[in-house]
């Protein structure tokens, strides 16, 4: 079994430039995923990130409130408006010193489909996780961006204006 890879993709309810400001803008971003950031996301740049329970899920928020104020690093790695963005993290970090560890990568690539919007999320480079690491983080993202995809259809459904 390949654990260095996850792919996930949802076809959401909404056109391009909606999806595009709920993943590349930081606070939208925070809103649905559960997280509260430092800055923008631009570019470069490194952000500290607080875990703070989901706006759009009350079982998915109780789920993540034992996590809460839980810090962690953010690193914006690429954006090309309205194609995708990337981004670097320590994945399930919890209380573990990972400062040392590798990184894994996250791409969110959106794409068209009669008005609507495919959204693929992937997470790549678990393979350069220490061992006694690796498929905890797998098998805990493996899920937790199964609870995502579902996390960024509420939000869109909730904010029809954005």
């Amino acid at each position: 079994m390949n654990i260095d890879r996850i792919e996930k993709s949802v076809l959401l309810q909404a056109p391009r430039d909606r999806v595009w400001r709920a993943v590349s803008l930081a606070e939208n971003f925070g809103s649905w995923f559960g997280a509260d950031f430092d800055g923008p996301f631009v570019a470069g740049a490194h952000l500290a990130g607080t875990i703070v329970p989901t706006s759009v899920d009350p079982e998915i928020a109780r789920q993540q409130q034992p996590y809460a104020g839980q810090p962690f690093e953010f690193h914006v790695v690429k954006i090309k408006p309205m194609d995708r963005i990337s981004f670097r993290w320590h994945p399930y970090a919890g209380d573990a010193n990972v400062s040392a560890e590798p990184m894994t990568l996250i791409e969110f690539v959106l794409a068209d489909q009669d008005g609507l919007t495919w959204l693929t999320i992937t997470e790549s480079g678990f393979d350069q996780l220490p061992p006694a690491r690796r498929a905890k983080a797998y098998a805990a993202n493996e899920g937790g961006w199964t609870a995502q995809c579902l996390l960024i259809q509420k939000y869109l459904a909730l904010h029809p204006q954005l």
